[in-house]
């Protein structure tokens, strides 16, 4: 049985369109854990201080976690049935609105659903159907999570960050992406390069360039891809981050004194990596003659 699973899933078009239905379904988990997760840190961050400050308990309130409560019309609270929760699907049959009140609902929740099936089908196309599928697409999921959350509150969560800093250490011992070295050496120099970067324009400016979290983020595609990747991805995250700048600047007449998250051209720039990142750094020594 497991073999004709295997020989099933070793066409590419099956692996990808799997994948991308899969991609669906965690699209929509993504919505949730975008929304929920820095709400769950601040409560936490909130019970902390009332801790430490040795001041009384708030009140209860209902469970609130990626489980609860079950998702609802952000404008009349009315639960979301089952069927009218389908992926994409539901909001394209609903016609963008909610099924009680009628009250528009955000039209990024079907985007990044469609956005992570999409990326998601191409990891698979890409790696075949194997081990490294599994893992870039767990990588994949966790950049598109880590990338709207600091787009909407400027934070770069520990809890997925680490996890997947640790994770890539553990595949690199196996030799899944790179060997281990280059593992351990491209996490500290990940961590390192952007910190020298962040204490030395704070030293010339007295302002903060970017957040530890960056300096996080950096050390873990270090871990994942080595460190002969940090270089590309550096240059890749500054290339892209000054593009999407100017044009959401000149798009929106956005102040360009407003900070801008550095983590999402991170996350592009070590995603294109994860897929390109030899192909590439072997074009450019070719063509430095190397």
């Amino acid at each position: 049985m497991l073999q004709q699973l295997d020989i099933f899933l070793a066409s590419p078009l099956l692996c990808s369109t799997m994948a991308g239905i899969i991609g669906l379904l965690v699209g929509s988990f993504l919505n949730v854990v975008i929304y929920r997760l820095p709400v769950m840190m601040q409560r936490g961050w909130r019970k902390e201080c009332r801790d430490y400050l040795e001041l009384p308990a708030e009140k209860p309130s209902e469970p609130f976690n990626l489980v609860l409560p079950l998702s609802r019309c952000p404008s009349c609270s009315t639960p979301i049935k089952p069927h009218q929760n389908i992926p994409v699907v539901s909001y394209l049959l609903l016609q963008g609105k909610c099924a009680t009140c009628g009250q528009a609902i955000s039209a990024r929740y079907p985007l990044i659903e469609a956005f992570t099936a999409i990326t998601s089908a191409f990891i698979a196309w890409h790696f075949g159907y194997g081990p490294q599928t599994l893992f870039a697409l767990i990588l994949t999921w966790s950049l598109i999570a880590l990338s709207f959350i600091d787009i909407d509150h400027h934070l770069l969560p520990d809890s997925i960050t680490l996890p997947m800093l640790w994770l890539g250490l553990l595949l690199n011992a196996f030799g899944l992406f790179t060997d281990g070295n280059a593992g351990i050496i491209g996490a500290i120099a990940g961590y390192l390069a952007l910190w020298a970067v962040y204490h030395l324009f704070k030293l010339a400016t007295g302002k903060e360039g970017m957040g530890y979290g960056d300096f996080k983020l950096l050390a873990l595609f270090g871990a994942w891809l080595g460190w002969q990747a940090l270089p590309l991805i550096i240059l890749l995250s500054s290339l892209v981050g000054t593009i999407i700048s100017i044009a959401v600047i000149i798009a929106t007449k956005r102040d360009h004194r407003i900070p801008i998250p550095f983590g999402p051209y991170l996350a592009i720039a070590g995603w294109i990596a994860l897929v390109w990142g030899i192909e590439i750094n072997r074009m450019y020594l070719n063509y430095i003659g190397l």
